[in-house]
């Protein structure tokens, strides 16, 4: 904890100058601005609640500050998915043709599906899409609707962005569109560029996880879930009991335990210290964070059991479709890697760790004539890389200037440098330069236990099966659209927000009435207040305590998973316990597994157990 933060050594009884000028006065002012504050902080989660059920009966439309039309409705074609693809038409009150330079490639932006629904890439004036418009790109955004359609896929999904991608291309004869991929759609890009060779122009992945399993011991916990939860079977069940759709509002739960002392604790006393000033950016951000959106049953298993489990997308197993698996070795159009070391939820280990995966070494990269550039912030959280408000302007509109150049550079590994003697993020070239400073492929690699999850998918694997044998037909026979609906609207992230509004909890029109009443003659104190500065010592306490009990859990999640996965022994007669409590004894067995085909037909199967070059059994 920082010193400020704690008292400041005076000896017993001494009285510091701020003491001795505190007076009765002042404690009446803070007492009268603390209670005033309170109404108004309330009164501002009764203002989110009511948003929040607004949101929902308008069937939560995609948050996008800027004005466009609708050029492809994916739920109307013959294999229809919940997608849609936009044109921006109107950025400050100008239009297309006043802002848009012709000769410049368009930029197609492609929200994540993580439990929010679509417009973070454009959720603000300096947002993704305002920077690409104000650069003179057309811009085209990638939507998704609340609802998937029934039975949609991944492979689905994929097959509807490429057609999204064509649309454009053809638009734009000649200039093949540039791909932003936020978050995991940077995933989606990824394996849409493998499969569009010579169709799109340079990727650019903002805080796109690829490397799954890499990580910092003790820092990026979130990579362990998957074991420590059993592997897929829990969303399976999620699923199933959702009627065939998974709740995204689980996954937004997921982010905000990563650091409950921000979420759950700093960010609402930051509100409530300077409600006067925090409550319209608060409100504002809360709209999109509240809206959850749902993804289907086979969605959710294929990218928890091929990326989040599996890490099947670096190593070329990525099955997009029958006869069609992801190499991302195919990808010959430049990538383009922007990370953050503030960004716990993809960290650069696995925006970057795919690619001496990939790629063996350096000569290997140029051999294959590829071009990757990565450029890093210090600090940026997760969220404002996409969003590149005041934090990350720079680099985006850098990284947009600068295309022409990295289409131009030889083949090889570069991170990107940016030069800014001004300070100012708003400026242009050549008031700030960029230089390319060539890496090495081996340098990104990082140890972490690769054997200890590629145990948590073999874990993985039979859970799976045994759940969709003995549990999914009763979990869905019992799931009925009622139940479901009465799931999402019990479910925490949701109650602990509408249950605020007055429609269900009448006294809040009380604190309407007081809010509305105090506004007209509010006179909040000065920031410089005594009282305020020892309210924020005290904010600033709970902050690291409660810090400190989430390293304390995480370090307890990292011995939990190294216990159970790292030890070989444990984790084979583990294992073979597994297998005599089923009952046929294959479990057992070294030689094979008995496990339910994930597939369609779900027929069980006997299957020899493969090994990897490392020795590590699989299964299918």
């Amino acid at each position: 904890m920082n010193d400020h933060l704690h008292h400041h050594g005076h000896a017993a009884g001494e009285q510091t100058p701020a003491t001795q000028a505190l007076s009765a006065l002042d404690f009446f002012d803070y007492q009268r601005d603390f209670l005033e504050r309170t109404v108004l902080f309330w009164d501002t989660l009764r203002q989110r609640a009511n948003n929040m059920l607004e949101h929902e009966r308008a069937g939560l439309p995609p948050l996008l500050d800027f004005k466009h039309e609708t050029l492809l409705d994916a739920r109307r074609f013959e294999r229809p998915v919940n997608y849609a693809l936009l044109r921006i038409t109107e950025i400050d009150t100008h239009c297309w043709d006043d802002c848009v330079d012709p000769e410049k490639p368009p930029v197609i932006v492609v929200d994540p599906r993580a439990g929010h629904g679509p417009g973070i890439g454009g959720f603000k004036r300096d947002s993704e899409v305002g920077m690409a418009m104000r650069e003179g790109h057309p811009v085209y955004f990638v939507i998704f609707f609340p609802e998937p359609t029934l039975g949609q896929t991944l492979a689905d999904v994929l097959h509807v962005l490429r057609s999204f991608v064509e649309e454009v291309a053809l638009r734009h004869p000649g200039k093949p569109p540039v791909l932003y991929g936020n978050c995991q759609a940077g995933w989606a890009v990824t394996l849409l560029s493998a499969d569009c060779a010579g169709l799109v122009g340079p990727v650019v992945l903002n805080g796109s996880p690829l490397s799954y399993w890499a990580g910092e011991s003790g820092v990026n916990p979130m990579r362990l879930s998957g074991g420590l939860l059993g592997g897929s079977w829990l969303a399976h069940l999620t699923a199933d009991l959702g009627n065939g759709r998974f709740d995204g509002a689980w996954l937004v739960q997921n982010f905000e335990n990563l650091k409950p002392e921000k979420v759950v604790w700093e960010k609402y006393a930051q509100l409530f210290t300077n409600v006067d000033s925090e409550q319209e950016r608060f409100l504002e951000f809360e709209r999109w964070w509240n809206g959850f959106y749902f993804l289907s049953r086979e969605e959710i298993l294929a990218i928890v059991e091929n990326l989040f489990i599996g890490n099947q997308i670096e190593q070329g197993l990525f099955r997009i479709c029958q006869g069609c698996t992801a190499d991302l070795r195919r990808i010959t159009n430049p990538i383009v890697i922007f990370a953050s070391y503030g960004d716990n939820i993809t960290p650069p280990h696995q925006a970057l760790g795919w690619i001496p995966a990939v790629y063996s070494d350096t000569e290997n990269l140029r051999q294959a004539g590829q071009r990757i550039v990565y450029l890093t912030n210090p600090h940026v959280g997760h969220l404002g890389i996409f969003v590149s408000a005041r934090v990350a302007r720079l680099e985006h509109r850098a990284i947009l200037e600068s295309l022409a150049d990295i289409e131009a550079l030889a083949p090889g590994l570069y991170e990107m440098k940016i030069d800014n003697p001004s300070g100012d993020p708003d400026c242009h070239k050549p008031s700030y330069s960029i230089r390319f400073e060539p890496r090495q492929v081996q340098d990104l690699k990082t140890d972490y236990p690769q054997e200890a999850f590629e145990r948590v998918k073999q874990v993985s694997t039979v859970n799976e099966a045994l759940y969709r044998a003995f549990v999914s037909p009763w979990a869905q026979a019992l799931a009925t659209p009622w139940t479901a609906e009465m799931l999402k609207w019990l479910h925490p992230m949701r109650t602990s927000r509408y249950l605020l509004s007055e429609a269900f909890s009448p006294w809040m029109r009380g604190v309407a009435l007081l809010a509305e009443s105090l506004s007209k003659n509010r006179q909040p104190l000065a920031q410089n207040h005594p009282f305020i500065k020892q309210e924020r010592e005290a904010v600033g306490e709970v902050t690291h305590a409660m810090g400190q009990l989430r390293e304390g859990r995480d370090a307890a999640r990292e011995q939990a998973f190294r216990l159970m996965f790292q030890n070989p022994d444990l984790f084979s007669s583990v294992l073979s316990m597994m297998g005599k409590k089923v009952g046929d004894g294959n479990l057992g067995r070294p030689n094979s597994v008995s496990v339910l085909d994930v597939k369609e037909d779900q027929v069980v199967k006997t299957v020899p157990v493969g090994k990897t070059p490392n020795g590590i059994s699989v299964t299918p």
